[in-house]
């Protein structure tokens, strides 16, 4: 599914990543921890191909994405790959169902197919009859549940996620770390999932230690 080869990366003087070698198999759930500064943002922010490396290359089911275009690499990430944030990052003026389908709009597909999709996502998170309302008529386990399901609606081959669960209190958070695991085994989608929380981290099928910009064994 995901493969890197000798990821490097550094700002300056300053070495991140030292050279990550990487495997992640499909409908696996990968976290991915370590301390602050130890290059965790910057490896998920280059295997989701917002970043590129230094050295090194990435393949995403056999596919250097790095190879493409900027108008190529744009679509892949769009098609291919989803997002989860800390901050949600809904827009305010848009509800949670326009929310959830502006991927999907932008990928080309038409607006009734687009709200059709979206709403069976919706309905899948229990968020059905929150679909019209905008982000600040949602508590803040709905908006990351929106923000799950603007992730998963073009239907990605990948999902990364950095920090999901961060600015959520204790039940949402594992609310959302279980949600994880059904949509796993409902949909067969693959998380990389940076997080601090010890709880989530260990639930994976696999944990991955990063540590001064090198994977520990």
């Amino acid at each position: 599914m995901l493969d890197t080869q000798g990821l490097k990366k550094s700002f300056g003087d300053l070495f991140i990543l030292k050279g990550i070698d990487l495997h992640i198999s499909e409908n696996e759930i990968v976290s991915i921890v370590g301390s602050s500064g130890a290059g965790k943002t910057t490896l998920l922010q280059i295997l989701g191909t917002l970043d590129t490396p230094d050295e090194g290359k990435i393949f995403i089911d056999g596919n250097n994405p790095f190879e493409l275009s900027q108008k190529k690499l744009a679509a892949f990430r769009n098609e291919k790959l989803g997002f989860i944030f800390q901050f949600h990052q809904l827009l305010p003026e848009f509800n949670a169902l326009e929310n959830t389908i502006l991927p999907a709009l932008i990928n080309g597909k038409s607006m009734i197919e687009a709200k059709k999709d979206g709403m069976r996502l919706l309905e899948m998170l229990s968020l059905r009859d929150r679909a019209l309302h905008k982000p600040n008529e949602l508590s803040g386990g709905e908006q990351q549940r929106v923000a799950v399901c603007r992730s998963l609606i073009n239907n990605p081959r990948l999902i990364f996620a950095d920090e999901p669960s961060g600015n959520l209190d204790s039940k949402n958070a594992k609310e959302l770390h279980e949600l994880f695991f059904f949509l796993r085994d409902e949909l067969k989608q693959t998380f990389v999932i940076v997080t601090h929380n010890e709880s989530l981290a260990n639930m994976a099928d696999r944990k991955i230690i990063i540590s001064d910009g090198l994977l520990e064994s």
